[in-house]
């Protein structure tokens, strides 16, 4: 471990971003048409190694479908505005119109609707109809309220997102904390928490039974949690360090192993390059999806975090719009800025180096080198 001296009374671990590390070239080379990026979670398996993050922006129920058709998994958000409104058009249209100044208390008001249970089973049940794997996500604080809705409605991922989430949640006074190994231990449904970015938090939430970890604290363009909170982990540490737990994890349980997906950060093809190069079997993306003509955001991204009643950590933040999804994750690509053709650039990046699969790419060199922006 790399630490150096912040004071006398305090040393801190040397981190890294995605921005700060590179993959080297160092075996043969290969076709990019005798290269797969499919990857399996439980008894599912899946042509690309993508989830579309469960932000109100990125994913809808016909996004979702549109997403599992191209071989990903969109996450629907159980808590956002499709589960408040019966038609949530009208709302998603005037959070993109907003002016700055008053975006995050408008939020605050639209996003003040309760969650209406028959809603969440009716979004879920939509998706199902459609045939392609059914993934919704609640945070911690509303597991406990809505999992047997979930669960009831036929989901085939359970999805348990906050801005960090522990082996137990521990509620407020007076309310039951989610302890999560009990949990998951009577649920039929495997099931994907996060965030974490450290060894031993995804040690121990790997321990309670999850089929993924998801690493970071999700948000990426579109969370402050560094500014209001003081919290931040840069993503290619984080990556490897819970890479490094599944590893110890594997040799603990016997064999039994855990995904890890890559959760923030992950905005361009060459951060999913990264991502899976130090160790991430898949990445969940959002503010890259946003981008997509189909998101609902139209050219806007926010995340739970931004409409938060008492302490935002998030904006609404314009990312425009560059293509399809299909164009985003599959290409043609348009531009050479990294937005377009994402599973593409993966592919290509394996070949390169000579990887057939995204477990031996796992395996890649790695060099230390800041990127320096002309």
């Amino acid at each position: 471990m790399s630490e150096i001296d912040i004071g006398r009374g305090k040393r801190g671990r040397r981190a890294y971003s995605f921005d700060d590390v590179a993959v080297v070239p160092s075996r043969r080379t290969r076709d990019p048409e005798v290269v797969t990026v499919s990857w399996r979670i439980d008894a599912y398996e899946f042509d690309l190694p993508v989830l579309a993050a469960p932000m109100d922006s990125v994913v809808s129920p016909a996004t979702a479908i549109a997403l599992g058709r191209l071989g990903g998994v969109g996450v629907l958000d159980l808590e956002g505005l499709w589960t408040r409104y019966e038609d949530p058009e009208p709302q998603l249209a005037e959070i993109a119109g907003l002016d700055a100044s008053v975006a995050t208390a408008r939020m605050q008001e639209i996003y003040a609707a309760p969650i209406q249970p028959e809603l969440v089973a009716a979004r879920l049940a939509e998706v199902r109809a459609s045939g392609v794997t059914v993934a919704g996500a609640l945070s911690p604080q509303h597991t406990q309220q809505l999992w047997k809705t979930v669960v009831d409605a036929g989901v085939d991922l359970f999805v348990i997102r906050g801005t960090t989430v522990s082996a137990e949640h521990v509620g407020r006074p007076g309310a039951e904390p989610l302890n999560l190994k009990q949990f998951i231990y009577d649920l039929d449904v495997p099931v994907v928490v996060g965030g974490a970015a450290s060894y031993t938090a995804a040690l121990h939430l790997m321990r309670t039974g999850a089929a993924g970890v998801l690493v970071g604290f999700g948000g990426g363009a579109a969370h402050t949690t560094r500014t209001t909170l003081g919290i931040h982990a840069p993503m290619a540490s984080a990556v490897a360090d819970v890479a490094g737990a599944r590893r110890d994890y594997l040799d603990e349980s016997g064999g039994r192993y855990v995904h890890v997906i890559a959760d923030g950060g992950v905005g361009v093809s060459g951060d999913v390059v990264k991502a899976v190069a130090c160790g991430a079997d898949a990445v969940m993306l959002g503010a890259a999806l946003a981008r997509a003509t189909e998101a609902p955001g139209r050219g806007w991204h926010w995340g739970p975090e931004a409409h938060h009643p008492q302490l935002p950590r998030g904006a609404r933040v314009e990312v425009g719009t560059v293509g399809s999804l299909e164009e985003i994750l599959l290409g043609p690509g348009r531009t050479a800025d990294g937005t377009t053709n994402l599973l593409g650039a993966l592919r290509r990046a394996m070949a390169t180096t000579g990887y057939s699969d995204l477990k031996e790419f796992q395996r890649v060199d790695v060099v230390v080198s800041p990127y320096q922006p002309t």
